[in-house]
């Protein structure tokens, strides 16, 4: 069966840090991409960041470039991303998502999706 779990969300004041997890099973993790994307009410789903399968290119969205950090661990298959320094306008559920070889912009393109863990930022 195959899943992605995603951990690490919380409540957390403006200026703090949260790092999420995805925990991969049931599919060959290590020729997957994988992307987090973000769902508020009030927005469409945003992808936020993304990491290759092989040379771990990473990419980010402008809004969070400098602050977040994407990393995978393709051992404990598991992806990471930092959040530093956060704001309220990254409150949202954060998905992870898995697409063959190399990143994609387009949430269409991935084939399994996790369930998502809440963040939110107080101001």
């Amino acid at each position: 069966e195959v899943q992605l779990v995603e951990s690490g969300g919380g409540l957390v004041q403006a200026g703090g840090s949260l790092r999420l997890s995805c925990a991969a099973s049931g599919f060959s993790f290590d020729v997957y991409a994988i992307g987090w994307f973000r769902q508020s009410p009030w927005k469409e789903r945003q992808g936020v960041s993304c990491i290759s399968s092989s040379e771990g290119s990473t990419y980010y969205l402008d809004s969070v470039k400098g602050r977040f950090t994407i990393s995978r661990d393709n051992a404990k298959n598991t992806v990471y991303l930092q959040m530093n320094n956060l704001k309220p306008e990254d409150t949202a559920v954060y998905h992870c998502g898995a697409v063959p070889d190399q990143c994609a912009g387009w949430s269409g393109a991935y084939d399994y999706w996790g369930q998502g863990t809440q963040v939110t930022v107080s101001s």
